[in-house]
């Protein structure tokens, strides 16, 4: 029964996704007055949602995808030196707005590094790889914000972007879950307790489907409202968003057969291309100095594209953009690194 109920979640998922999104539309709306309780639940949230993520993962498989330099790189390379391109060329058909433009490529310019490990998994891709990538992703978005945004804007936005915010949903968001995932699966095989750690583990299974569901709901609930005032000018950066999500699953996916990845390697590239930073950058957009009070809506906005664009990705990216026949091009000689 539980392996059935599991399954109907998993076939389903896309039917519990969009209750979930009009459930938080219809309280992001009727009860403004309920988003500072959901805002507040976020980062919970996104732990458990990533703690029971993690748990699907064997960890055993982790040191092999730290060594894999061939992905690691084509990660790196993708979103910190393609998707610049592709940012600041979308960001050119905006109005003549700084504040749109500041918003749009803080978001666009910074890799996903919590929901995109559920969503690789959804797809049926290498969530080790993802895992893996992390951290370097985490930090090579610190060091390279500013420069970009200094590049294409200015100087006076880049002085204001600060690191507190990206270690703090590091350590809460990534590296906490990971280690009380890692924590009860070191339990459940080896301790004399096994047998009840194995079955946390196994009720756990249910969870990734709802804690999505619930994910959505709360990022959408609490931060509607804001958009809300807004949509007028907000909505001029919902081409662009939709645009970026068109046109970057295509990239990983060409990267991805240039350098000869298998199947899971190449959907976990797809979507660690695709996927934003959009609740890290969150904390961000709310500090900029005054003038620009309308960039934590235009992050907001692309929140609500991408998680309606990754209900859309996660069956399209296994069934046609890169499904199990999906041929690659040569491997690259050497390119796991082991």
């Amino acid at each position: 029964m539980t392996g059935l109920s599991k399954r109907w979640l998993q076939h389903n998922q896309v039917a519990v996704y969009a209750v979930a999104v009009l459930l938080a539309v219809a309280i992001g709306l009727g009860v403004p007055s309920a988003s500072p309780v959901l805002e507040a639940s976020i980062y919970p949230v996104l732990a458990v949602l990533l703690y029971v993520t993690f748990l699907e993962i064997p960890f055993v498989r982790i040191r092999r995808a730290f060594r894999n330099r061939r992905f690691m790189a084509a990660a790196l390379g993708t979103n910190f030196l393609v998707v610049p391109v592709v940012a600041f060329a979308l960001t050119r058909f905006l109005p003549d707005e700084p504040v749109l433009v500041v918003g749009a490529l803080m978001v666009l310019l910074t890799p996903c590094i919590d929901y995109v490990i559920t969503f690789t998994e959804l797809a049926g891709g290498d969530a080790e790889q993802i895992t893996a990538a992390t951290p370097a992703l985490m930090l090579v978005q610190l060091l390279l914000l500013p420069v970009y945004l200094w590049l294409f804007v200015g100087p006076e936005v880049a002085e204001f972007v600060e690191a507190g915010p990206f270690v703090e949903a590091f350590v809460v968001i990534i590296a906490l879950p990971l280690l009380l995932a890692w924590a009860t699966e070191f339990r459940a095989e080896r301790s004399e307790r096994s047998r009840r750690a194995a079955r946390w583990r196994d009720a756990m299974g249910w969870l990734p489907v709802p804690m999505m569901g619930l994910t959505l709901f709360v990022v959408i609930g609490s931060q509607l409202p804001r958009v809300r005032d807004s949509l007028d000018s907000v909505a001029t950066v919902v081409p662009v968003y939709v645009a970026f999500l068109v046109v970057m699953p295509l990239v990983g996916r060409l990267v991805a057969r240039l350098l000869g990845m298998d199947v899971g390697e190449s959907r976990a590239l797809v979507f660690t291309s695709v996927t934003r930073n959009s609740l890290v950058v969150l904390p961000l957009a709310l500090a900029l100095p005054a003038g620009y009070e309308l960039v934590p809506a235009v992050v907001v906005t692309q929140t609500l594209v991408e998680l309606s664009g990754m209900v859309v990705l996660t069956r399209v990216v296994p069934a046609w953009l890169v499904p199990d026949s999906f041929a690659s091009g040569t491997v690259v000689e050497g390119g796991t690194g082991d």
